[in-house]
Order: structure tokens, then C-alpha cells, then sequence
């Protein structure tokens, strides 16, 4: 269904060296190479003519879903995956189109992890970099194309290639180009150069790669520019993974010619940053430049030209390379996010008190139908400034946080809880204190909130000095003073709203969007719903979620079911392996009449389901954190099981469910420390 014009120019595109791709690559010629359709699914077609392979809707309909699985990879040193696609569809059927997915299986999870997803159709072929990050894991790469709307859809695969190194290098000698793209410009853009290519306008260089006149780079001229300040862009592909070192690339500008070569990062937000600026117009060779580059979280590189006029001559650019170790005359930055952050769980890490007197105190508290408890697992530690007895009006508490370098963009994360305040505003504040101007700064404070409710706070800031944070509690007067917890700070690169542009953690469901993969049996009043805030009824159910306070949560409304009347939510299915899994969650039993929650595991073919895990009756005010170590080497399903007590106040509640490979290791289990009536399985094998 791709239009036969279209497949003739983009045979250009095909590698001479087709028969000799790297593993986990296929130019699609004669065969899928070591990828296979999965046989329960629809299958992907060869073209006739070779070329590519594609899906559509003469084979299958709106829904159905074709898979490509990859033999065993493996990835010793860091790679990056390209991807050459189309998607096509019809122009009524753009509210529902088709969609494309990569996913990597590793060999030990039960789970699939989703590394990139597009939907957006397009009339030419897309080309798609994906990093992926150094390990001694063996995996597998899943394709999976969804045909969306429409009688025309369809959607294309026509290269896929995995090399070592990194998705940002590129020495431009390949026709794709290594994924950049020029932003388009009616005056001013940038060009392949080299090879068979020549320019009147401009005495344009030899590559760098080869040093020859056959070799290839990329350049931008003036010589069309009509307006002043005219601005041609390269953008490079979107980083997939996080890294950081030393980007060097080399770069040769026309003497004496009026133009500004920069290098800017766009985060997925839109937000800009120069990074780097060429200051001398250099020798008539190829000029070295080296940049420190931090990605801790997507971004783009943009090599971006502004010309005065058209006499600003020409830009060359080639041989991009990144390096994860620091560039030349540059110290490592000293930043850990680990260092930076604290659970509390142990000590104060590298957080101190105000040398004026311990206003903050490492508490714990156990599971009570009064008193909520730690954020973390919900009997763990936390900070508490108790300003309620404190004869001090004025009264502050002050916890710094340990050094931040300065001239970096932070992410502070954190949760808080306030009781007893009559006006809450400023009883809780953030402040930046800049070590070298003994300067402080508020960045962020309490306004109104639900007292005794865990809420997260989340605040970017970026100062060009060395900085700390402080956390400060405040009593303003002695007739209205209460209790202020803190726990759970991290401290992360980047900016706090580039994690919503992040695809979902793979095997983890916060109910924040919807309910995930997790299905439901049947759905009536009497079913796991979806909810924030408190439940309707009171003296049961929790006031807030777990993950942020104010967001979503599963839970069953008793008032809605009757004594013993169950709720099942079922996971997908997961694929059986080796080894142990470890499944996390939060569950909040609070109420006088509150029933039983278990977790079962049901295998493929097997009618009976095993119990992994049970709480009976009443645990807590506070949500709670349940570990589960299990083994099957069969495709199976987690089943989370409510019924209902005796009375309307047994609304049960669950929130943050997480599976991981591998066993739960150091993370305390509450099972062995929870109140109310148990059955404990804490590791059990099939």
C-alpha cells in the first residue's frame, strides 16, 4: 500500500552492505534476518520486491497487532538501535491512528520494557534512534505495530540497525544521516557536502573523517541569506537514556566572515541552553571543539548558524563522538544524586541540623489508627519538627541539605505532612542558601494543604553559585504551633517537568492515568474503582493517594457491596522465566469493619490460584508497603483480591504496584512487623 515512487528514492537509503549487518539489524531484502512474526499475532509481510516489510489493513483490522521478535541480543558496550519506518493512514481516521512500539525483553523479567513509541503518520520514511545502555543481560527486540482507523492503514518497516556507540555521533557518511535533521529554512540550510558535491559560492573543506574530497560532512551557507540574523539549524536525535561526558566534534568557519556558531540542548519541554560558542573564527583547518554534555533525561543537540548578511561565508561541521569520561581541563562535577537524596530510613545522610538547637527529630511511629506513618514503607523513619511545645514564638527549625555545584538545573523532590496548624501558610518553606553570598532565597512554601495526608512537592531551580537546600519550619506564634513531617528527598538533574515526557517506568502502575495493563473480571459498584481524594465514607479508606497526595488510587467502596462480596483486579499476563520477582505495593486497610485483601498467583492452564499473601481486618491510618518474593517459570497473572468486612467502614485501598526482577534483597519486609490478623508467605516457590 506505500506508494511504488516513494520506495525508489528511499533505496538510496539502503545499506551496499546489506548482507552484512551487525546482529540484531536487517535491511529486509530477501528475509526478516533473525527477526520472527509472532505466530499469535498477525504476521508482517515481505514486500515482494524486497526492500522493507509492512502490515495492513488488507490482512487485519482496527485493533489487531503484528509482532517482530529479535533472536538473543546482547549489548556489552553502549549501542544505539535505528529504526527506518512509515506509518501511514487515511485523513479521516487521524483520530485513531496506528501505532508503532519497540520494546527490549530482558531474559529475566516477566515484563516487556517500552523504549519507544510513535503514531504520527507521515507521506516519507522516519527514522527513529534509540540508546541503549551497556549490559552483560541478554535481550530480545520486540516490534509491534497496531493498525489504527481507516481502509488505508498501514505501517512500514524498512531498515533496522544496531551499532556500537552512541545515537549522537555521527561522521555523516551514511545517507540517514545518523538520524540528524535539518530544520528547515526558505534561505539558509544545512547541506551534506563532499563527495561528488560542489559549491561556486563557497571554497568548501575536505571531510575530517577521511580527509579526502570523497568524504562527507555537513555545512551551512550564506550566500542565499536575504534578512539579518537568518538562522539554519542541525538537530541531532533525542537522547533515550541518561548520560553525561565530554561531546566533541570538528568544526572549520570562513575567516573574517560575519556569523555566530553555537551549540544549544532542548530538553523535550522546549526549554534552551547554550552550551557552547565558537569565539574565533579559527585556522583554515578542521578546528577541535570539546563540550561538556549532561542528558539526564532527554534532550536534543542543536549546531545552529546565524548569519548578518550574505557575506557570512560558510560553517563546516563533522566527526561528532561523545565520551562518558570528562573532557580535557574539566573536573568531574560533584553530584550524586544518591548523596544528595534521603529516605531517612538509617540516619540523616548528608542533611544537618541548624547548629542553634535540634529543631528536627528522627522519629518512628507504628502502625496506629491515629498517628500516619512514614512516608516510605508507613513504619519506617521520618523527620518531624514538633513546634507544639515549643515555648519559642518565632520558633524555626532548619535543615540543610549537603552542597549542590552551582550552574546546574536540580529537581527537588519531596514529602511532607502538616498537622495541628490553625493557618497553614509558611508553617513549611524552601529556601536556596548560596554559600558564597551567605544569600538565602525562598523558592517554595506551604500554602493550604490536607492535615496529616503525605503530599509531594516537586520545585526546578538552577543558581550559578555552589548552593544548598534548607528546609525550614516555622512557629510564628506561641498559640498556633503544630507538627510538620518530612521524608523522602531526592535531588535529581534536570528539570522536574521532563519526567511527565518520559515514557511510564516499565512493570510499575500509579493509577495516575488510568489503571494500566490491570484488568477487571467484571465492573459494577461492587469493583475495584479508581479514585482520589478520601473515599465517601467516613472513618475508613484513605484521605489521599500514596504516590503524591492528590492523585489516583484502586480501591472497593464498601457501602456499594455487601459481607464477603470480593473484587478481583488481575494483572496482564506475565511471561514465565527463571529466578525470583520480586512484586511491590501499598495497600491501606483503615476502618472498624475492614475484610481481607490477598494477592494470588494464577497460572496459564491452571484453574486453582495460589495465595502469595493476606492481611486481614483493620493495619493502619497509613498506607503501607507490602513485598512479595515469588518464582514461576509459566506465563501467569497476579490477582489482587478485596472483600468486604462486616460493616461499611472496610473500604480497602491499593496504590505504587511495582514488579522487579530479582529477589526483594534488603528492603524490609512488612509482612514480619504489621499489626492485625496475617498469614504470612514471604517467599514461596512454584
Amino acid at each position: 500500500m506505500l506508494l511504488r515512487g516513494v520506495l525508489l528514492v528511499l533505496q538510496a537509503l539502503q545499506l551496499a552492505g546489506a548482507l552484512d549487518l551487525p546482529a540484531g539489524s536487517c535491511a529486509f531484502e530477501e528475509s526478516t534476518c533473525s527477526f520472527d512474526s509472532v505466530l499469535a499475532f498477525l504476521p508482517w509481510i515481505l514486500n515482494e520486491e524486497g526492500h522493507y516489510i509492512y502490515m495492513d489493513t488488507s490482512f487485519g483490522k482496527q485493533g489487531e497487532k503484528a509482532v517482530l521478535l529479535s533472536s538473543d541480543l546482547q549489548a556489552e558496550e553502549w549501542s544505539c538501535l535505528r529504526l527506518v519506518y512509515q506509518i501511514t493512514t487515511s485523513s479521516e481516521s487521524l483520530s485513531d491512528p496506528s501505532q508503532l512500539n519497540l520494546y527490549m525483553r530482558f531474559e529475566d523479567e516477566s515484563f516487556d520494557r517500552l523504549l519507544w513509541s510513535a503514531k504520527e503518520p507521515s507521506d516519507s520514511w522516519l527514522i527513529a534512534s534509540l540508546d541503549l545502555q551497556n549490559s552483560s543481560k541478554k535481550f530480545k527486540i520486540l516490534i509491534e505495530g497496531v493498525l489504527g482507523q481507516g481502509n488505508t492503514a498501514s505501517i512500514a518497516l524498512f531498515e533496522i540497525k544496531m551499532t556500537t556507540g552512541y545515537c549522537i555521533e555521527c561522521d555523516f557518511e551514511e545517507n540517514h544521516l545518523c538520524g540528524f535533521v535539518n530544520r528547515w529554512n526558505p534561505n539558509v540550510n544545512w547541506f551534506v557536502g563532499g563527495g561528488s558535491i560542489r559549491n561556486v559560492h563557497s571554497i568548501l573543506p575536505q571531510d575530517h573523517t577521511f580527509k579526502s574530497e570523497l568524504g562527507h560532512y555537513m555545512y551551512v551557507d550564506s550566500v542565499y541569506v536575504k534578512h539579518f540574523q537568518e538562522v539554519a539549524q542541525l538537530i541531532s536525535p533525542l537522547t533515550t537514556a541518561p548520560m553525561a561526558g565530554c561531546l566533541s566534534f570538528y568544526y572549520q568557519i570562513q575567516q573574517g566572515n560575519d556569523n555566530v556558531f553555537s551549540l544549544y540542548t532542548r530538553d523535550a519541554a522546549g526549554l534552551y541552553e547554550e552550551i557552547w560558542k565558537a569565539d574565533r573564527p579559527g585556522n583554515a583547518a578542521w578546528n577541535l571543539a570539546e563540550v561538556e554534555f549532561n542528558a539526564p533525561y532527554p534532550m536534543e543537540v542543536i549546531f545552529e548558524v546565524a548569519f548578518n548578511g550574505p557575506k557570512g561565508g560558510y560553517v563546516a561541521l563533522d566527526d561528532i563522538s561523545f565520551s562518558p569520561v570528562h573532557c580535557q581541563n574539566q573536573t568531574e562535577l560533584l553530584f550524586s544524586a544518591v548523596e544528595a537524596s534521603c529516605n531517612f530510613e538509617q540516619d540523616l545522610c548528608n542533611f544537618n541540623q541548624d547548629k542553634e538547637g535540634p529543631g528536627w527529630t528522627r522519629v518512628k511511629v507504628k502502625p496506629n489508627m491515629y498517628r500516619a506513618g512514614d512516608h516510605t514503607t508507613g513504619l519506617g523513619y521520618y523527620l518531624l519538627a514538633n513546634t507544639k511545645f515549643t515555648s519559642q514564638p518565632g520558633y524555626i527549625g532548619r535543615l540543610y541539605g549537603p552542597s549542590l555545584p552551582g550552574n546546574l538545573q536540580y529537581c527537588l523532590r519531596f514529602h511532607y505532612a502538616i498537622y495541628g496548624f490553625l493557618k497553614m501558610s509558611d508553617t513549611l518553606a524552601v529556601y536556596i542558601f548560596e554559600e558564597n553570598h551567605v544569600v538565602q532565597e525562598k523558592i517554595w512554601s506551604v500554602l493550604e494543604s490536607p492535615r496529616g495526608v503525605w503530599m509531594q512537592a516537586e520545585i526546578t531551580f538552577k543558581k550559578p553559585m555552589p548552593t544548598k537546600v534548607v528546609f525550614m519550619s516555622l512557629c510564628k506564634s506561641f498559640w498556633d504551633c503544630g507538627l510538620v513531617a518530612l521524608d523522602d528527598i531526592t535531588i535529581q538533574l534536570g528539570s522536574c517537568s521532563s519526567s511527565e515526557k518520559l515514557l511510564p517506568p516499565p512493570g510499575e502502575c500509579t493509577f495516575e492515568q488510568d489503571e494500566c495493563t490491570f484488568t477487571q473480571e467484571k465492573r459494577n459498584r461492587s469493583s475495584w474503582h479508581r479514585r482520589r481524594g478520601e473515599t465517601p465514607t467516613s472513618y475508613t479508606g484513605p484521605k489521599g493517594d500514596h504516590t503524591t497526595g492528590v492523585g489516583y488510587y484502586m480501591y472497593i467502596e464498601a457501602s456499594h457491596m455487601v459481607y464477603g462480596q470480593k473484587a478481583r483486579l488481575l494483572s496482564r499476563p506475565l511471561r514465565g522465566v527463571s529466578g525470583k520477582h520480586c512484586l511491590t505495593f501499598f495497600y491501606h486497610m483503615y476502618g472498624g469493619g475492614t475484610g481481607l485483601l490477598s494477592v494470588y498467583l494464577k497460572k496459564e492452564e491452571d484453574s486453582e490460584e495460589s495465595l502469595l499473601w493476606r492481611r486481614r481486618g483493620e493495619q493502619s491510618i497509613s498506607w503501607l508497603r507490602a513485598l512479595i518474593e515469588y518464582s514461576c517459570e509459566r506465563q501467569h497473572q497476579i490477582i489482587f483480591e478485596a472483600i468486604r468486612g462486616v460493616s461499611i467502614r472496610s473500604d480497602i485501598a491499593i496504590d505504587d504496584i511495582k514488579f522487579q526482577a530479582g529477589p526483594c534483597g534488603e528492603m524490609e519486609d512488612t509482612t514480619q512487623q504489621s499489626s492485625g490478623h496475617s498469614e504470612d508467605l514471604n517467599e514461596i516457590e512454584y
